[in-house]
């Protein structure tokens, strides 16, 4: 039995600090993309891959290179934890589902998989989301207004109430389970078929990657509106808005900018970013875990 729960807490630090490297590496290879994305969800201005480059352009004339990466430092205090909970309570689900549905140490069938990976996603949003909340804040802000993380937190709190914190929290929420639960699915899918069709049990790098890419696409179509609503909801104390409820926000941005140039604003820069990020953090995350299977089986 002890060597049974070594290896289980092995299974669980193995999964946390390869998810905690998948979100790392991800994250800061689209920084700039994402930083830009946030900026135009959160105006009323028109998005265009054109003015999207010519934002990027700008920001790099006026504040150098390293500011397109602005806000990345918060980006990574959220998405080192959450990346590794909510790989790491993704396996964990699928254990438990495994062992529920009597499928254990094998693949999940279609609905057990899909609820591993909502389950994952609801586990890691609620856990830290106020740092989302700080990222988004520090991405629309100037570099006066905020000095550093903490003290937006600070300022947040003194200023309009620790509840701030948790604004937006249920748009992100309605969000993450169609994201999280579509994104790991397919990719689980994807994998499982490969295995089938190709007999080979571990796919080539580039075959991750696309799997992941395809997962990303799938994933953040599926939850894109809500993602909008979330960050017009949280940057709303910056940006002189007043945005109450979800659906009060969504009607808001509807009848002033239109449902495709509002609510889906930024999606095709999304179909860019989002698809190689989500490539990258699962094709991360897997290769970790053989590396540090094949370091302990050496060691």
């Amino acid at each position: 039995m002890a060597m049974q729960d070594i290896k289980r807490s092995r299974s669980v630090l193995n999964s946390l600090f390869s998810g905690a490297l998948a979100g790392a590496v991800a994250k800061t290879a689209v920084a700039p993309l994402d930083r830009t994305k946030i900026i135009f969800q959160v105006s009323s201005a028109r998005f265009s891959a054109k003015e999207a480059y010519k934002l990027i352009y700008r920001t790099y004339l006026k504040d150098g290179f390293l500011s397109l990466w602005r806000g990345n430092s918060a980006t990574m205090v959220r998405v080192i934890p959450y990346a590794a909970i909510q790989f790491c309570a993704h396996e964990q689900y699928k254990r438990l589902l495994g062992g529920y549905c009597g499928f254990q140490g094998k693949a999940l069938p279609p609905i057990p998989r899909l609820v591993a990976g909502s389950l994952a996603g609801i586990t890691a949003a609620m856990l830290t989301y106020p740092l989302d909340m700080v990222r988004a804040r520090m991405a629309v802000t100037p570099k006066e207004m905020y000095s550093n993380i903490l003290h937006i937190f600070v300022r947040i709190s003194r200023e309009e109430g620790l509840k701030t914190l948790y604004r937006g929290f249920t748009p992100t929420i309605l969000g993450v389970v169609p994201y999280a639960g579509l994104s790991f699915f397919t990719y689980e899918t994807l994998k499982n078929l490969h295995a089938e069709q190709s007999g080979r049990l571990q796919p080539y790098s580039y075959e991750r990657l696309a799997f992941g890419a395809c997962a990303g696409l799938i994933g953040q179509s599926a939850s894109y509106p809500l993602d909008v609503v979330r960050r017009r909801m949280q940057t709303a104390g910056v940006t002189g808005h007043t945005y109450g409820t979800i659906l009060g926000t969504m009607r808001e941005i509807v009848s002033e900018e239109g449902v495709v140039r509002g609510l889906y604003k930024g999606l095709s820069m999304n179909w860019v970013k989002g698809p190689v990020a989500v490539g990258i953090s699962f094709t991360t995350f897997d290769l970790t875990q053989i590396l540090l299977r094949k370091l302990y089986q050496k060691g």
